[in-house]
């Protein structure tokens, strides 16, 4: 059975620096998502959309493992689209009042078809909450900066500043403020977690 490991197949978008920030090109990707708004930390409505992310992208990926096609693959780490109608919110910790888009890469060969009997499948056995509020979409990116963040989530400040430093000295920021969490939060410590932080720019 073929395996592959999308993460290094993407190694230019899943793999980025703590030394500094970087350009790069991103095409257009498919993905599994799921939005909302609230304070991640205390929020049932963003634990439910990352359950049922990853309930769908598990049984998509078996769907593929055990059908026709007969690949194995990793499922990919949760991403998430950040913003509010407010940007000052971010600088006051606000977080009741952040907008979000909860979201997993799917493989090229994954197309609609498997996805809605994934979640059929899925909303069959367990009904997660969160299951209704998944959608199937295509992000494009283009041009984009990225940097690698170690640490707590509450310490991104001057990583992020960093990034607007770099954005601002080569074009303008545009987007949203684009997390991608390389880490397990439940199993590592906090000062090993690992985030790229990504916006797009032109």
């Amino acid at each position: 059975m073929e395996k592959i490991d999308f993460k290094k197949q993407l190694k230019s978008l899943y793999q980025a620096s703590a030394d500094g920030p970087v350009q790069l090109d991103v095409p257009a990707l498919n993905f599994l998502m799921v939005d909302g708004e609230g304070d991640p930390n205390t929020s049932p409505s963003y634990a439910e959309a990352v359950e049922a992310l990853f309930m769908a992208a598990y049984a998509v990926k078996f769907m593929i493992k055990n059908g026709p096609l007969a690949i194995d693959y990793a499922v990919m780490p949760l991403e998430g689209l950040w913003w509010a109608d407010d940007p000052s919110v971010f600088a006051t910790k606000d977080k009741a009042r952040w907008k979000w888009t909860m979201m997993i890469l799917q493989p090229p060969f994954v197309g609609r078809e498997t996805v809605d009997n994934a979640v059929a499948e899925v909303a069959r056995k367990k009904n997660p909450p969160g299951i209704s509020r998944l959608r199937f979409e295509s992000l494009e990116e283009g041009r984009c900066a990225q940097i690698l963040h170690v640490g707590p989530f509450s310490a991104e400040g001057p990583t992020i500043e960093k990034l607007h430093r770099f954005i601002d000295a080569n074009g303008e920021k545009t987007g949203k403020h684009h997390e991608i969490y390389l880490s397990d939060i439940r199993r590592a410590e906090p000062a090993k977690w690992r985030t790229i932080i990504r916006y797009s720019m032109r």
